[in-house]
């Protein structure tokens, strides 16, 4: 297991906050890293974090504003949570904000222990996400494995279709079917029919649909 912090991004044209802010979440035992701009920010990180994250963003910076930084975010698909800050936040811009999935916004001047709360509750999501994101290209990898034939029979398997209504379907023998689907279950590593279908509903894997 990798000892290494999760990382917290603050990004806030304020010297001195990112200061106050890196030395607070660094103390917190996390990996504080400041930014003075959301441009310097996505120089910075052009790609998605790979390891759990959380932003922490001024609403109001010269150049990209913080909700600015948090749609460039959503466009190149990353999932890395964003807590907002600012000194004088308006309805519309935290509406917006929330709207957009932050995790919350908090108003200058806040608790420390509000933000360690609010970055906490944004790690555990990324974490979720990645792992999430881990299991779905583990499943397509396994995929891959999959003959043509093996993934036809997959899609009969996962509407619930016995062996031998597999076998009229595809003009082969029943025997043949159990064979298919003895090794779907092995590359797919599914211990059943059940987990399976579960396993090709997070790809969205097409179930076959009847003549």
């Amino acid at each position: 297991m990798s000892l290494t912090p999760p990382t917290v991004f603050i990004v806030d044209d304020d010297a001195s906050i990112c200061r106050s802010l890196a030395r607070l979440v660094r103390q917190a035992g996390l990996d504080g890293r400041t930014y003075p701009s959301a441009e310097a920010f996505l120089e910075a990180h052009p790609a998605p974090p790979s390891r759990p994250a959380c932003l922490v963003v001024d609403l109001q910076m010269p150049g990209l504003s913080g909700l600015e930084l948090q749609q460039r975010l959503l466009e190149s698909h990353s999932s890395c949570p964003v807590v907002f800050i600012s000194g004088n936040g308006d309805i519309p811009s935290t509406v917006r904000a929330m709207r957009q999935g932050a995790v919350t916004f908090l108003t200058k001047p806040f608790d420390n222990d509000d933000l360690l709360r609010a970055i906490g509750e944004g790690l555990e999501k990324h974490r979720a996400t990645l792992a999430a994101g881990q299991q779905v290209s583990s499943i397509r990898e396994r995929m891959k494995t999959l003959t043509e034939r093996e993934l036809e029979v997959m899609s009969w398997v996962i509407t619930g279709a016995l062996n031998k209504q597999v076998a009229a379907e595809l003009n082969v023998v029943e025997k043949t079917v159990k064979v298919h689907r003895a090794r779907v279950l092995e590359k797919m590593q599914a211990q059943s029919v059940a987990e399976l279908v579960r396993l090709c509903a997070l790809v969205g894997f097409a179930a076959a649909e009847p003549s």
